[in-house]
């Protein structure tokens, strides 16, 4: 695949999910979401992180920001979609361990995941309430036991990275951060309906839906002013 870099972070630009899934697999990579904010908000540590990872454009602005530097071709492709796509085209030959939200959350999760996608094999699971060092070093003991081929950890940014490295030092697998995916998969949290994602439109649906993102959201702004003055 090729890569751009965007603010310093490198950011490959699959055409496909299907190319982004096979790389992840193949060599065992943790996916991470590359969107405006950490674009625009990039540091030192943030970069590291991605770089050494397999960095992908999860929103809109990262695809832009792509094709101004002369790719074509390249697709958004959400987090929360992303994980989905890798259960549907794995969960006959690969094995799961699930790690996040709060314990009905995560429980919901599996029970659709085992009605939707027959015969899956999710080794494990638990709840993202992870308060001690203790508790972490069970789960990292956990998962090396059950030895799963991927890891989905969802408890949003910068947790779940920092998480989802101090367990591949132990277990090489695939990881991928969902922040709120399990929440969207089982309905606790409403995404934006079809027509605002189909027209990149999702962060207005959700600054109308919740007015109080906009002190977060304030940040799109800066990052297409520096879009369009190419200082990315």
């Amino acid at each position: 695949m090729k890569s751009r870099l965007l603010n310093g972070i490198i950011t490959y630009t699959p055409t496909s999910r299907a190319e982004l899934m096979k790389y992840a697999i193949d060599n065992k990579k943790i996916l991470v979401a590359v969107n405006a904010e950490k674009i625009l908000y990039a540091t030192d540590e943030s970069r590291f992180f991605i770089n050494r990872n397999l960095g992908y454009p999860d929103g809109i602005g990262a695809v832009w920001a792509i094709q101004k530097k002369g790719i074509k071709g390249v697709i958004k492709i959400p987090g929360c979609e992303l994980w989905l796509d890798v259960v549907k085209y794995y969960h006959q030959s690969k094995s799961f361990y699930l790690v996040g939200g709060k314990q009905a959350v995560i429980e919901a999760t599996v029970t659709q995941l085992k009605f939707e996608f027959k015969g899956i094999n999710i080794c494990n699971f638990r709840n993202g309430y992870i308060k001690t060092e203790t508790e972490e070093l069970a789960l990292i003991e956990d998962i090396r036991r059950y030895n799963p081929d991927v890891v989905f950890v969802a408890m949003g940014s910068p947790k779940q990275e920092n998480l989802m490295e101090r367990i591949q030092e132990s277990h090489q697998a695939v990881y991928q951060g969902l922040g709120g995916s399990f929440d969207i998969y089982t309905g606790a949290v409403k995404r934006a309906p079809k027509w605002w994602v189909d027209n990149h439109l999702e962060w207005a649906y959700r600054l109308l839906s919740q007015p109080s993102r906009i002190k977060r959201q304030i940040h799109l702004v800066r990052f297409f002013i520096n879009l369009f003055l190419n200082r990315y």
